[in-house]
């Protein structure tokens, strides 16, 4: 139990100093923004529940929210990736359900799941984040495209971090 809440706080702090020191000054055409981030949230044990998982988020977004003066913006959005996880997790749930103690991860679910739910969420809360950020529904085309492009590199980083923690032995496809 004590080496989870250590991992998890671990990479808590890691993915919210990458995020600030490196991903944020990285803006590819005005259209990507990677955010890598949200795989704190991704990533907790399935069996997290539902007020943790909204107490983490909140904190995870407050945290990167005082680091890019975004006045709330990255919070809303973590709240809502954080209140849709467990939708997703139970709609994607295997017939007999998840075993306990198995995280949302590549290592645990294999790569197909994996993209599938991580994409999913990813693509929602970049919607979330970029609609609230633009308030407006003028360049509603731009922000949409703007959601997904940066949801793709978002998507393509967090499996790339993923597959530090993949033992190649257990993965499956």
């Amino acid at each position: 139990m004590f080496r989870i809440v250590a991992q998890n706080i671990i990479r808590f702090v890691l993915l919210v100093l990458l995020q600030v020191l490196v991903l944020n000054n990285i803006q590819l055409g005005g259209l990507i923004n990677p955010y890598a981030y949200v795989l704190v949230i991704l990533s907790l044990p399935i069996e997290t529940p539902r007020w943790l998982t909204l107490l983490i988020g909140v904190v995870l977004g407050l945290s990167i929210d005082v680091f890019t003066r975004t006045l709330g913006m990255h919070m809303t959005a973590t709240i809502f990736l954080a209140f849709l996880r467990p939708v997703v997790l139970q709609y994607m749930a295997p017939r007999d359900g998840y075993e306990y103690g198995t995280t949302a991860s590549i290592r645990d679910h294999g790569y197909l799941w994996y993209l599938t739910y991580a994409g999913i969420l990813i693509l929602l809360h970049h919607l979330f984040l970029f609609f609230v950020e633009a308030f407006e529904f003028e360049n509603f085309f731009r922000t949409g495209l703007k959601a997904i492009l940066s949801s793709l590199v978002t998507l393509v980083l967090v499996v790339i971090l993923q597959m530090f923690t993949v033992n190649r032995k257990q993965s499956q496809i």
